[in-house]
C-alpha cells in the first residue's frame, strides 16, 4: 500500500463497515476523490492542482486522472506555458459527447426526453405536446418509452454512452419501491412505471418527482462555462434589471439553499438545502400545489378544496382570464402585456395566492430564496407585485430581511435536465464503474 492508499484510508467513513477495507477499494475511494476535485472545480485543474486540492501524491493523481481519460471522463486541454521554469501545466475538463445522462419526462401537456453530456450540454431533446389529462398510463410510457430508444440510438450512433435515465412524474414517488402513488392532474395512481417503458435491461432507469429534479437542475453543472444547460433569457424582464443581477446583467449565482417552486397545470416545489434535496421521511416534500390557500374555495383534482393550484396552475389562470384552457401560456402573457383586464385581475389572484403559500413556507422554515420556474418564469414580472405584498404582510420576519424572489436558471423542461444531470452526478461521484483500472 502507498502512502495515499494508507492517508485514505484515515478519511474513509467507518461507520457500518464490517469488514477491512481492501486496496481496491481505496483505490475507488481516491478516484471518486479526484474525480470530485476535478468536475467540482469552477474553473480547468492540472495534474498539480488535484494533487493540492485532494492531498495525494502526483504520481497516484496522474495514475488516476489516466484512467478517468481512459475511460472518456476527462480529457486534456492544450498545455498551459508556465510563467517560471517548468514543465508546462495541462488543464482537465470533463469530456464532451462520450458519457451521457438521459431525463425524461410526464407531465400533463407534454412528454418528452433531454440527453445531457459530462459538461452539461444538451446533445439531444425530443418534446411531444399533448393534453394528458386522465390518460392511459401504459399508452403514454410506451410511447415515451419508443421516444427514449429514439433518443438513445441517435446519441449512440454518434459514439455516446448512456448512463442511464431518471423519469420524471408529477405527483407523489415512492423512489425505492419504484413506484408512482398518485399523480392527481394525470389521474394516474399506484403503479410501477418503469416497465410499461419498455427499455432495454442494460440502461438503468430510476423514478423521482419532477419538481424535485427540476430544481436540481437549478445548480450549476460540473464543466457548464456559461451557466447550467437549458438556460434561456427570460421574455419580458431583462436580465439586467432583474434584482440582484450582476452589474453586467448576468443573473447571480443560485444560492446553496433555496426553495424552487414549478408551475405548470400543477404546482410543485424542491426545497434544496446546502445543495441537497430536502425529501421528507417519504420523499414526498414540497406539494406546495396542495397548500390550502382558502379552505373554501373550489374543489381539487386532489380531493380537497382551496388548493394553492386551483388559484395559481396555469388551467386556473387561463379560465379567471378568460382564455381557452388550450391555448399556450404566452397567449395569457400577451393579453397581459395589452392590459386586458380580466388578464391581469387573473394574474393579481394567481399572485396573491402564491404569495400566501409562499409566506406559509419561509415562516416554517426560515429560507431566503424563492426560484420560480416552469411558466411562473415568465408570468413572474407579472406575479411579482402581489407576490410581495403577501410576503411583507404574512412573512414574519419580514421588517428585517427581504425574500430574493426571482426566475429559475433552467426554464425550459428543466425536470428533464435534472434527470439528466442527476445521473451524469452518479457517474461522477462512482467513477470507478466506468474504468479499467486495477
Amino acid at each position: 500500500m502507498n502512502r495515499d492508499e494508507a492517508s485514505t484510508s484515515s478519511r474513509t467513513p467507518a461507520r457500518g463497515r464490517s469488514t477491512a477495507a481492501r486496496q481496491h477499494t481505496l483505490r475507488e475511494y481516491n478516484l471518486a476523490l479526484v474525480s470530485h476535485a476535478l468536475f467540482d472545480a469552477p474553473r480547468p485543474r492540472s495534474r498539480a492542482d488535484l494533487a493540492a486540492a485532494t492531498g495525494l501524491t502526483r504520481a497516484t493523481v496522474s495514475v488516476l486522472v489516466d484512467q478517468l481519460i481512459d475511460a472518456r471522463l476527462v480529457r486534456e486541454l492544450p498545455p498551459v506555458t508556465p510563467q517560471r521554469a517548468g514543465r508546462p501545466a495541462v488543464p482537465l475538463t470533463p469530456a464532451e459527447r462520450t458519457i451521457v445522462g438521459l431525463g425524461l419526462e410526464v407531465n400533463v401537456d407534454y412528454l418528452g426526453g433531454t440527453v445531457l453530456d459530462l459538461t452539461g450540454q444538451v446533445v439531444a431533446q425530443e418534446v411531444v405536446p399533448g393534453d394528458l389529462h386522465g390518460s392511459d398510463p401504459a399508452e403514454v410510457l410506451g410511447r415515451l418509452g419508443a421516444l427514449a430508444r429514439r433518443l438513445v440510438e441517435e446519441v449512440e450512433a454518434q459514439d455516446m454512452q448512456v448512463a442511464g435515465a431518471r423519469l420524471a412524474l408529477p405527483g407523489l414517488v415512492d423512489a425505492r419501491a419504484g413506484r408512482l402513488q398518485v399523480a392527481p392532474n394525470l389521474g394516474w395512481s399506484s403503479f410501477l412505471p418503469v416497465p410499461l417503458l419498455g427499455l432495454p435491461e442494460r440502461l438503468p432507469v430510476e423514478i423521482a418527482n419532477e419538481a424535485n429534479l427540476a430544481g436540481l437542475a437549478q445548480l450549476a453543472a460540473p464543466g457548464d462555462a456559461a451557466g447550467p444547460a437549458g438556460t434561456r433569457p427570460r421574455s419580458g424582464e431583462p436580465s439586467g434589471d432583474r434584482p440582484g443581477s450582476t452589474p453586467d446583467g448576468a443573473a447571480p449565482p443560485v444560492p446553496s439553499s433555496f426553495l424552487y417552486v414549478s408551475g405548470e397545470v400543477g404546482i410543485g416545489s424542491a426545497i434544496v438545502i446546502d445543495r441537497e434535496l430536502f425529501l421528507g421521511n417519504r420523499g414526498w416534500s414540497g406539494e406546495i400545489g396542495h397548500v390550502v390557500v382558502d379552505p373554501n374555495g373550489p374543489r381539487c383534482l386532489c380531493g380537497a378544496t382551496g388548493c394553492l393550484e386551483q388559484y395559481a396552475g396555469k388551467d386556473a389562470m387561463l379560465r379567471a382570464a378568460g382564455i381557452a384552457l388550450d391555448a399556450p401560456i404566452e397567449t395569457f402573457l400577451d393579453a397581459l402585456e395589452a392590459g386586458t383586464p380580466s388578464a391581469l385581475a387573473a394574474a393579481v389572484s394567481a399572485g396573491t395566492a402564491l404569495g400566501r403559500a409562499l409566506a406559509n413556507f419561509v415562516n416554517l422554515v426560515d429560507i431566503e430564496t424563492v426560484l420560480l420556474g416552469g411558466i411562473y418564469t415568465d408570468l413572474l414580472p407579472h406575479l411579482r407585485d402581489a407576490v410581495t405584498t403577501e410576503l411583507t404582510t404574512r412573512v414574519l420576519a419580514s421588517p428585517w430581511t427581504e425574500l430574493d424572489l426571482r426566475p429559475a436558471l433552467v426554464a425550459d423542461h428543466a425536470a428533464m435536465v435534472g434527470g439528466a444531470r442527476t445521473v451524469l452526478r452518479d457517474v461522477v461521484a462512482a467513477p470507478s464503474a466506468w474504468t479499467t483500472g486495477d
